[in-house]
């Protein structure tokens, strides 16, 4: 068995998000969907794992959550995203904008966008 943990994000009745960590260090993020007869998911990883690396993700992922959630599924699809991660977002990051946008104007109240 390889080193991989999974820390539940959410939870729904036909979903749920992963944390995915190898060796205590975030390496990638799962969205699953279940169907009646199909688990759909979204792999995102970085740049540096090897098709083998994925793989072997995926069939973890396949054993330790989908096949524990719904063992007669008839496919497992996975897309898988490859990439950096640029930026994570909350509610306070736009909130800031927000604030900033409602001060008064200044002169003509005129502001170039």
């Amino acid at each position: 068995m390889s080193g991989y943990q999974f820390e539940r994000e959410c939870r729904t009745p036909q979903s749920e998000s992963y944390i995915v960590e190898l060796d205590e260090e975030e390496v990638g993020r799962i969205d699953i969907h279940y169907t009646n007869s199909v688990a759909y998911a979204t792999l995102c990883v970085p740049e540096s794992l090897t098709s083998e690396d994925i793989r072997e993700l995926i069939s973890e992922v396949d054993e330790r959550l989908v096949l524990t959630t719904d063992p007669f599924r008839e496919d497992f699809v996975v897309t898988v995203w490859a990439g950096r991660e640029s930026a994570v977002f909350s509610d306070e990051d736009f909130e800031e904008e927000t604030d900033e946008d409602e001060e008064e104007p200044e002169g003509n109240g005129y502001r170039e966008r």
